[in-house]
């Protein structure tokens, strides 16, 4: 298996898990992972939040650990990257409204390199306009943008241990997704895993 270069967009408050755990996995089986973040540069970090589940109406949050920018964003190009990951979490949010972000996303799409978006990553699918006909996993909460957006919204399972894969895409509600999201995304990038 060739190594994979995959660049991985992260903002200040993104998922903890989803940014560390992916981060971690991708680089064990051997492939180099660059992490951006617009606004910053390699050697900066951003905050991460953890969001667990608690019996509230909704997810609760607390500080993360901080997550290492080890590339430059303004110097991002998605030709030179074999795939993308973008993790949830709050930075989605805003991220999204970042041109060049959108740009970057829709660069990725239009070679067809695969892509990666977790909980509310795809909030970025969406603003970049991926999604009409296409399924697309997410946190519940992003559910009406998938629908909005002309995608059709691939509900979570019981556990939250699900991921879709359409096309290029691979997607998963939430961070206990992580062993069927990431399995699904080294598939698409021809990684071997043996038991």
């Amino acid at each position: 298996m060739a190594a994979k270069k995959i660049l991985m967009l992260v903002g200040d408050f993104v998922e903890d898990y989803e940014a560390m755990v992916p981060l971690q996995i991708l680089l064990c089986v051997g492939h180099q992972v660059d992490t951006v973040c617009p606004g910053k540069q390699a050697g900066q970090t951003v905050a991460t939040a953890i969001h667990d589940f608690e019996g509230h109406q909704t997810y609760s949050e607390k500080p993360g650990h901080n997550f290492a920018i080890n590339a430059d964003f303004d110097s991002a190009d998605a030709a030179a990257y074999d795939a993308l990951v973008i993790p949830g979490g709050r930075a989605p949010e805003y991220l999204r409204m970042n041109s060049k972000v959108i740009d970057l996303v829709k660069a990725f799409h239009a070679a067809d390199k695969p892509i990666a978006a977790v909980c509310h990553g795809p909030q970025i699918l969406v603003a970049a306009g991926l999604l009409e006909g296409r399924k697309c996993s997410a946190y519940p909460a992003v559910a009406a943008e998938v629908t909005v957006a002309g995608g059709q919204f691939v509900p979570a399972s019981d556990g939250f241990d699900n991921a879709h894969v359409d096309g290029n895409l691979v997607t998963a509600p939430a961070w206990p997704a992580h062993p069927a999201w990431m399995r699904a995304f080294l598939e698409l990038l021809g990684s071997e895993i043996k038991p």
